[in-house]
């Protein structure tokens, strides 16, 4: 595995930009060549530094509704399904979950709309109380500096430097800086029956 260099920040930045810039003006700004890029952007992918390429679009032109910032207050720490069953609805485009038990989640809908939804997707005994408050303005502009698209090793929170290693994991990539932390992951979701 290769470290991350200026020439990957530089065009992950240039992504974040504009996602669909094409990869010959991408390689102009960056002086490598066009496959140099898709090279770059194929690994940068592997490696989970890029998750996917979205489409930002404004819901309210062509959808009922306003959009809202939902803030729903857990009776107690839920698992992760909560925020993939709020976010499977309809109107619903973002959802946070914070280590307080609260649930955010951004989206557009009419104001009436919110508590049956909630209730499509939560049960009502998870649910201790919620607002909805109307966004009058957001901006999302994501900075990147070179350390912070550093790898860092799961297992023992180290850079992953050239040495390093990944590993795809139910679904989830892992990065180790050596075989050791690789192999202890490993060692630690060997099931107790392969052990014996």
């Amino acid at each position: 595995m290769r470290t991350l260099d200026e020439t990957d920040l530089q065009i992950v930045a240039l992504l974040l930009e504009d996602a669909r810039r094409p990869y010959n003006d991408i390689a102009d700004r960056v002086d490598v060549s066009a496959p140099t890029v898709s090279d770059r952007i194929d690994r940068l992918q592997q490696l989970g530094v890029i998750q996917g390429f979205t489409v930002d679009i404004d819901r309210s032109s062509f959808v009922d509704g306003i959009e809202l910032l939902i803030d729903v207050q857990l009776c107690a720490v839920q698992n992760g399904c909560v925020t993939a069953d709020l976010a499977s609805v309809d109107g619903i485009e973002h959802v946070f979950m914070t280590s307080d038990a609260r649930l955010l989640a951004i989206g557009t809908l009419a104001s009436e709309q919110v508590g049956p939804c909630l209730l499509s997707a939560l049960e009502a005994d998870q649910i201790e109380s919620y607002r909805v408050h109307l966004v009058q303005e957001r901006d999302w502009n994501p900075s990147l500096t070179e350390d912070s698209i550093s790898l860092t090793c799961h297992t023992c929170g180290d850079t992953v430097t050239e040495n390093g290693l990944s590993l795809r994991f139910e679904g989830s990539l892992f990065h180790f800086c050596d075989r050791e932390c690789r192999t202890a992951f490993e060692d630690e979701r060997t099931p107790m029956a392969e052990t014996a």
